[in-house]
């Protein structure tokens, strides 16, 4: 005679000490997605016990089907399974604050400071690292996901519509998605995905105060009543702030097209930070004009070396763009940056509470392995194209400063060339390349 587990009722864990667990993830977040899941996963799982492998696994993989940063969205899961709504909001909210606060300040030095020549030269020697960064991050997505010559030629068509042809970013998308479902539809085993994300580290097994069998938490059941009141909230959070936005600074102002902007883009960033970047791109320096393409190099390069997720990049480009278009004038120029700062962030993070926060309870309910559907694994296929559009755009801006007619930049090529080296063969960090590509900088200023 077998019996199967039953659940068991869960232990409350202490909100003080998931407070002060937050607080510090939001200074110690470095290494990208990867390396922040790492932390919070040997913290909350193998430390702690505080969740078992197996539900944080699940949440995880609710995440990564989400557009949005999957880290930051991840912390606010956990946040709320352990202590509702209040606790998923101040576990993203510190997730993301000491980035902010970091990168307005690092902007501001930038806006200030950044002609210095030995500013100037930390530059120098950090921009071929992004390239170096945004080709591993190629390799990295394109060996997960291109498995089979479906997914390639998806990857190459994406490349060639928005290098050569320069359609929208969201049309790419939107086309890889068709594709998507045509394939599943036709040719099955062509975008069949793997079983998720699995732990680096095998965790061990003793219980957790909120196990594989531990009885749901009323507030994790769902309630249509409870997804109403979450959608209507985040509806009113994102109309109040356009709607003040509006009534300060009139209909066409910086502030305001940010919030729609980047709206839009906190919606398209299936595949991560970089697969959006090229919309943001497009938006920020092509269209709006809010920032050159050598800041927005500048931005990546302070993004990758700040805590938080890569996509905080939003907030310098909405620093520089409201302090290039500024909706206050004089001594209030450094707060219209700042608050350009705050929007992009704002309207880029909405979303991400919003369906954290609503889809939770119907996650918790399932307690079943989600899988990247179809549409989701050709966009991610195509992402890989439109990465390899944004290493090619900023080599080129890099390599050539003053176009194909000046001249090379050799020692950039050669810095390049050793930044790739030490992270996909020597596997460094990417703070440990940056760091000793700035010192090249600084010692190519003092020597040349």
């Amino acid at each position: 005679m077998t019996t199967s587990a039953s659940p068991t009722d869960p232990v409350p864990i202490p909100f003080r000490q998931a407070l002060w667990f937050w607080f510090k993830l939001g200074f110690i977040s470095f290494g990208g997605p990867a390396g922040q899941i790492g932390i919070m996963h040997q913290a909350l799982v193998v430390e702690r016990r505080w969740i078992s492998d197996k539900r944080f696994l699940h949440a995880l993989n609710y995440c990564m089907l989400l557009p949005g940063p999957e880290a930051q969205q991840l912390a606010t899961y956990l946040g709320w399974l352990m202590h509702k709504t209040l606790g998923g909001v101040l576990a993203g909210l510190l997730f993301v604050l000491p980035s902010l606060l970091l990168l307005i300040g690092l902007s501001w030095v930038y806006v200030s400071y950044g002609d210095l020549p030995v500013i100037a030269a930390l530059f120098v020697g950090i921009k071929p690292a992004v390239i170096a960064i945004v080709l591993q991050a190629v390799h990295r997505i394109g060996t997960r996901t291109l498995r089979n010559r479906y997914l390639w030629a998806l990857a190459t068509f994406s490349f060639l519509a928005i290098f050569a042809i320069n359609l929208p970013f969201p049309l790419i998308l939107l086309a890889a998605a068709v594709c998507g479902a045509l394939l599943g539809r036709y040719v099955p085993h062509s975008v069949q995905s793997g079983a998720g994300h699995a732990s680096t580290t095998a965790s061990p097994q003793l219980p957790a105060l909120i196990d594989d069998h531990t009885q749901a938490p009323p507030h994790t059941r769902f309630k249509l009543s409870r997804l109403l009141l979450v959608l209507g909230a985040g509806a009113v959070l994102w109309l109040l702030p356009m709607w003040a936005l509006w009534l300060a600074f009139g209909d066409d102002n910086t502030l305001l097209s940010m919030g729609w902007f980047f709206s839009k883009a906190a919606l398209m960033t299936f595949g991560g930070a970089y697969a959006v970047l090229p919309y943001v791109y497009q938006g920020a320096v092509e269209t709006f004009q809010w920032l050159t393409p050598q800041q927005m190099i500048d931005g990546l390069a302070l993004g990758e070396s700040t805590p938080g997720p890569l996509i905080m990049v939003v907030a310098f480009v909405g620093y520089l763009g409201a302090h290039a278009h500024p909706v206050l004038d004089g001594y209030a120029l450094w707060c219209s940056a700042a608050l350009g700062a705050v929007v992009a962030t704002w309207f880029t993070f909405l979303p991400s509470f919003i369906f954290i926060l609503a889809g939770g309870p119907l996650v918790e309910s399932t307690q079943n392995q989600l899988r990247f559907t179809a549409p989701l694994t050709a966009i991610t296929a195509a992402v890989v194209g439109v990465m390899l559009n944004l290493a090619l755009f900023f080599a080129y801006h890099v390599l050539w400063p003053q176009g194909l007619s000046g001249h090379f930049e050799w020692l950039s090529a050669l810095l390049t060339l050793a930044c790739a080296f030490a992270l996909l063969r020597l596997k460094w960090s990417v703070l440990k390349v940056l760091g000793a590509s700035a010192v090249v900088g600084l010692l190519s200023f003092v020597l040349f």
